[in-house]
Parts: structure tokens; sequence; C-alpha cells
């Protein structure tokens, strides 16, 4: 594999410069404002989470890895763009089974790791069965059904992390169709609207690391 391959998949990208995807690369600070914000709020409360760090920590790496992906936009770059939120996305599973589903850690992490293992199995037919003609968004479509399935479980539950993790489904909801439309609205909208992707997503992230912190117990 040619790790220094170049990558054109978003609209606001016009050549090979570090600078051509300059709303895309900057609108990556949600990420790391989430993962900032709730840091400090843990140490205003003088909580202290291994396990919320870490997600805080791999918010900032999602921040990083996107923003190292809409610069150099390489083939390297995308894995360090997609590892930390496939890591966000476990990590998260196991804590949200343990800490808002009150499950024992022994089946709270065979839980997770099967829900996830289904969804990259599910992303992997989504984008077998439409070939990425949506600009490679159905990928993320297991993720949000996961989401919203937490959502609608932990309701039923009469759980109030229900509704947070309901205001995160209906933002990713409206993030990945914007996603989705990036490269079809390219001749009307030049810049594109990947980098809607990016601050609605780290308002997600932002939801989740909040609803965390505020109902996670332990």
């Amino acid at each position: 594999m040619d790790w220094t391959k170049a990558v054109d998949s978003y609209c606001e990208r016009t050549g090979p410069d570090f600078w051509s995807e300059p709303v895309n690369a900057v609108s990556n600070l949600s990420f790391i404002i989430a993962g900032l914000l709730c840091l400090l709020a843990m140490r205003r409360r003088g909580v202290e989470d291994g396990l919320l760090v870490a997600l805080c920590v791999i918010a900032l790496c999602i921040g990083t890895g996107s923003f190292l992906f809409h610069t150099y936009a390489e083939v390297w770059a995308g894995v360090a763009d997609v590892l930390p939120i496939l890591l966000f996305i476990v990590v998260f599973l196991v804590t949200a089974m343990n800490r808002l589903f009150g499950l024992r850690w022994a089946v709270a992490i065979p839980v997770a790791v099967a829900a996830f293992v289904v969804s990259l199995g599910a992303r992997w037919g989504a984008l077998s069965i439409t070939g990425g003609s949506l600009n490679g968004s159905e990928s993320y479509a297991p993720a949000l059904a996961l989401l919203g399935g937490s959502a609608l479980a932990l309701a039923l539950m009469g759980k109030r992390s229900a509704r947070p993790i309901a205001v995160a489904t209906v933002i990713f909801t409206i993030s990945l169709a914007a996603r989705s439309v990036d490269v079809a609205i390219c001749e009307r909208f030049p810049l594109g609207t990947h980098f809607v992707w990016h601050l609605l997503n780290g308002t997600m992230i932002g939801i989740l690391l909040f609803t965390l912190l505020r109902y996670g117990r332990r």
C-alpha cells in the first residue's frame, strides 16, 4: 500500500496543497473543544474518572487525526482520521453499557464488543449495497443505529440519560446528511458541507461526554 497516495474525497479540496481544505481542517477544533471542556468540567467538580479522561483524550485525537487528513490528504492521514473514531465508539459503548445501562463489566464488555463487530459487518454491507454513492456516509449508519437504539432502550428503562442521548442521535443524523451531500452540491456550493459534519459531530461527542459525566455511575 502506498501510504503517501493523495486522497481527494471532499468538495472543498481543489489541489494538493496543505491548506486546500482550510474550513474542513479548522472545523476539527470542535472535537478538541469538546474534549477540553469535559476535562475542565471534571477538574472543577473534582471528578476522577480514568475512562472518561480516556474518552476526552480520544476526542482530542479525533480532532487531531481529522485535521491531518484534511491538510495532508494522504492514506496514512486517513488512517489517523479513522482509528480514533473507531476507538471512541468501542470505549464509549463499553462505558455506556456499564455506567448508563448498569451492566456489570463482565457483561458490558462482551455486549459492547459484539455490538461493535455487528456494526462493522453492517457497515461493510451498507457500502457493498450502495457502492459508496453517499460519499461513504453509509459506513456510519450502524453507529447511528447504535446511538438511536441506546436512546430508545434508555427511555424504556426510564433513565434520565435517554434525553441527551436522543439529542445526540438527532444531531448525528443531521451531520450524516451534511456529510452525504458534500460532493453532490459542489457546483452550487464550492465550500461543501463536510465542515458541518465536523462541527455537529464535535457537538455530539461533547453531549456524550457530559452525559457520562452527569449520569454515569461508577
